[in-house]
């Protein structure tokens, strides 16, 4: 006869077993599921990697390109401006800063006609007279007309910068001009304020042709020349430029939105 003591011994071992059954079925069914996720995870690699490979998740622009993927709430909003007008950025370059013949007493204002509205800048020739008669040259050349505006930043510093006619941020007309209307006093407390239009350099007195808008107020230490405000309905143009946001992501790079002078005039008045 068995003891209390050896059936509970026994029933104590097929319990054990039972559990180590459980756990070894569970072990299998765990291997098994893994194996699955594995293999599926290694097809989806594969196949990502064979769309890399081919172009097919490349952010090129192409219109088919979006075919590819659905947008979500971070997809980049839509282009808010018209096609460029027809025409190509012509190749200038001069030796020497041109020979003033502007008026320092009277008015100019310079019109950029982009494909995202027009912006109307009021100069200031008496404040930054040999700046005002650069563009004045320039933009009777043509030198600006069908020019991409390459830079938007939207972190820190709200600016659209224009005025390069590579779209590189190193272009420039072949010429320098110094700093001017540095204490100008719109700028309070190192701020250029919201429709400011200044110079765009890379050191002191090295001012060529590419400038920055500003469409909401930037700290800034008082270096860039600052020569002409933006007329309101302009800035309306900046504010809609800003919010289409930069390729990057991170607050500074090429605008989203196509923005191109198509014509840049100054007239006087």
């Amino acid at each position: 006869m068995v003891s209390q003591e050896q059936r509970r011994r026994q029933l104590a071992r097929e319990k054990f077993l039972r559990q180590q059954q459980r756990r070894t079925a569970a072990r299998r069914k765990a291997r098994t599921r893994n194996a699955v996720i594995a293999s599926a995870l290694g097809v989806i690699l594969v196949g990502s990697l064979a769309l890399y490979t081919t172009g097919a998740l490349k952010d090129d622009g192409k219109e088919n390109a979006g075919a590819e993927v659905t947008p979500s709430a971070t997809s980049t909003p839509p282009d808010p401006c018209d096609k460029p007008a027809k025409g190509k950025v012509e190749s200038m370059s001069w030796k020497k800063e041109p020979a003033m013949t502007i008026d320092k007493s009277a008015k100019y204002t310079m019109r950029l006609q982009t494909t995202c509205g027009d912006i109307d800048v009021a100069m200031k020739p008496s404040a930054a007279p040999h700046t005002v008669n650069s563009f004045n040259f320039l933009a009777g050349k043509g030198y600006f007309d069908h020019t991409k505006c390459h830079r938007l930043t939207t972190n820190g510093i709200y600016v659209l910068q224009c005025g390069d006619p590579t779209a590189s941020g190193s272009g420039g007309p072949g010429y320098q001009i110094k700093d001017e209307n540095l204490k100008d006093k719109s700028l309070k407390g190192n701020v250029y304020p919201a429709g400011t239009v200044a110079m765009a350099n890379s050191g002191p007195n090295t001012n060529g042709s590419q400038f920055f808008l500003v469409y909401q107020d930037s700290q800034l230490p008082p270096n860039y020349t600052p020569f002409g405000t933006v007329s309101e309905a302009g800035l309306k143009v900046l504010k809609k430029i800003a919010a289409a946001g930069e390729n990057t992501g991170a607050g500074d790079g090429a605008p989203n939105a196509t923005v191109v002078i198509d014509k840049a005039t100054v007239t006087k008045s």
